[in-house]
């Protein structure tokens, strides 16, 4: 299996908190994508790349706290981009603590 490339969704915990749960909704080239639940507005994803993290805005692809390398940036944007209907579709289940769905990696 292509491990690089695949996308995991990490079990839900009984408790909904910040601090419980970050749900992984796709994982490629090294990148993490996460959503918390019980987040804040903007509607965002967390994406983390070695050691660097990012909260990126699903409209736009602001960052808005962190950084990630150019290269890494690239390709979440990239993938948002691609993926923006369904983002959104997911940041909604998460503000409706409902179960979200995995999002196909960028290949």
């Amino acid at each position: 299996a292509n491990h690089r490339r695949a996308c995991y969704r990490q079990p839900l915990t009984s408790t909904l908190s910040k601090a419980a749960s970050m749900p992984e909704i796709c994982r490629f080239y090294g990148i993490i994508i996460a959503m918390y639940y019980n987040d804040h507005a903007p509607a965002h994803f967390h994406a983390k790349y070695t050691s660097n993290k990012a909260t990126i805005a699903i409209a736009t692809g602001d960052v808005i706290q962190g950084s990630l390398p150019r290269r890494a940036l690239r390709l979440v944007n990239e993938w948002r981009t691609l993926h923006e209907v369904e983002l959104q579709a997911a940041w909604d289940d998460v503000m409706a603590r409902q179960p979200m769905k995995h999002i196909e990696p960028l290949e």
